[in-house]
C-alpha cells in the first residue's frame, strides 16, 4: 500500500474479501483486466517485446502478454482498460462497471506493496482509477436514462431527410437544466432534469439523433465515454 493510503486500507480489503459477493466482484474485475491486457496491451510494446509476444501468441498462447510481461506493465494499461475496454468491449452488470475504478486502484496499489511494480509507476494509474471510480457509475446511469428515453421515441428514421438525421460519436458541448447540446451546434436535445444532472461537457456518446418539427430527438443510444 502506498504511504498516503495507510495500513487501514489493507485491513479493509482483507475484510471485504471475506464476503463472497465482494470477493467475486474483485476477482471478476481482475479477470477482465487480464483479458484486456492480453487482448489489447501489445500495442504499447517496443519492437523487441512485440516480437516475443507475437511468437508466443502465434504459437497459440492467448495469454502470452501477461505470461511474458507480468504485472510490470499493468499500470500503463489502466487508462485503456477503464476508458475503453470496460465501456466498449464487455457487457457486464452496472455494479461491476461502477466498481472497476476502485478495484483497479486497489489492485495496482497491492502490486506496489509487494514491489511487483515500481512505486513511481502507479501515480498515473491511481489517478485514472480515481477518475473512473467517480465517473463510470455516473456515465453508466446517464447511458441508461438516455437509452430509456430513446426507446420511448416514436419517429420513423427512414422518413427523415439527411439533414435531419445524425448517427455519430459526439461530445457533449454544453448542458442545460433539461437539454443537451452536442458538438457541431446540434441541439437542444430535450432530456429530463435527472438526466441533465448526470451529463458533463466533454463526455462522448454513440448515438442517433433525428429532427422532427424543428426539434432534435434521441433515437438510439450506445455507450457513454467519460
Amino acid at each position: 500500500m502506498s504511504a498516503r493510503s495507510g495500513g487501514s486500507s489493507s485491513v479493509g480489503r482483507a475484510s471485504a474479501f471475506h464476503k463472497p459477493y465482494a470477493f467475486r466482484r474483485y476477482a471478476s474485475i481482475v479477470d477482465l483486466l487480464k483479458l484486456s491486457l492480453n487482448g489489447y496491451a501489445y500495442d504499447s510494446l517496443n519492437r523487441f517485446e512485440r516480437r516475443r509476444w507475437e511468437k508466443a501468441f502465434e504459437d497459440g498462447d492467448e495469454a502470452a502478454y501477461t505470461k511474458l510481461f507480468g504485472p510490470a506493465k499493468t499500470p500503463e494499461h489502466v487508462g485503456e482498460f477503464l476508458g475503453y475496454f470496460m465501456i466498449r468491449k464487455v457487457i457486464v452488470p452496472a455494479k461491476l462497471t461502477a466498481a472497476a475504478g476502485r478495484v483497479t486502484k486497489e489492485f495496482v496499489e497491492w502490486l506496489a506493496e509487494r514491489s511487483w511494480i515500481e512505486a513511481t509507476a502507479i501515480a498515473d494509474a491511481v489517478e485514472r482509477s480515481d477518475d473512473a471510480a467517480r465517473y463510470l457509475p455516473r456515465a453508466e446511469r446517464l447511458g441508461r436514462l438516455l437509452y430509456e428515453q430513446a426507446q420511448r421515441t416514436r419517429i420513423d428514421q427512414s422518413a427523415l431527410a439527411d439533414e435531419d438525421y445524425v448517427e455519430d460519436y459526439l461530445a457533449i458541448e454544453r448542458v442545460e437544466s433539461s437539454a443537451l447540446w452536442f458538438e457541431g451546434d446540434i441541439g437542444p436535445v430535450p432530456v429530463s432534469a435527472a438526466t441533465a444532472k448526470l451529463a458533463q461537457p466533454g463526455w462522448s456518446i454513440n448515438l442517433v439523433l433525428g429532427r422532427k418539427g424543428g426539434k432534435w430527438h434521441l433515437l438510439e443510444v450506445g455507450n457513454v465515454y467519460p
